[in-house]
């Protein structure tokens, strides 16, 4: 099944980051197109970002996680409000993009 799924864990809490708004788009000409949005639920997971009436193209495609809510919500100032997650799809499998995310840093990788 082709779909687009992410998890971000807050490694300051080391707790799942729960309630942050993500939104995914896809590259188109010279811009970006909606593909998708969505909120990690509270195991910090997100588990099919494409809209149900769309399948996954081959394509770039850009994620953005909208941390600085997030940390502001737990009272905490940081240095990314925004991180942003570009890559490549190359054909109908599942993508799974996970982020690792403190006020001061982050890093995600290919999951499975």
């Amino acid at each position: 099944m082709s779909r687009i799924t992410t998890h971000v864990l807050d490694t300051s809490r080391g707790r799942p980051a729960a309630g942050i708004a993500v939104r995914l788009e896809r590259e188109f000409g010279d811009g970006w197109e909606a593909a998708g949005e969505g909120r990690t639920d509270n195991d910090g997971r997100l588990k099919d970002l494409l809209k149900t009436d769309a399948p996954l193209s081959m394509g770039t495609y850009r994620l953005t996680f909208d941390t600085g809510s997030y940390f502001s919500a737990h009272g905490v100032e940081t240095f990314y409000p925004h991180v942003v997650i570009v890559f490549r799809a190359r054909g109908e499998e599942h993508y799974h993009v996970p982020l690792l995310v403190s006020a001061f840093g982050y890093s995600t990788y290919r999951g499975s």
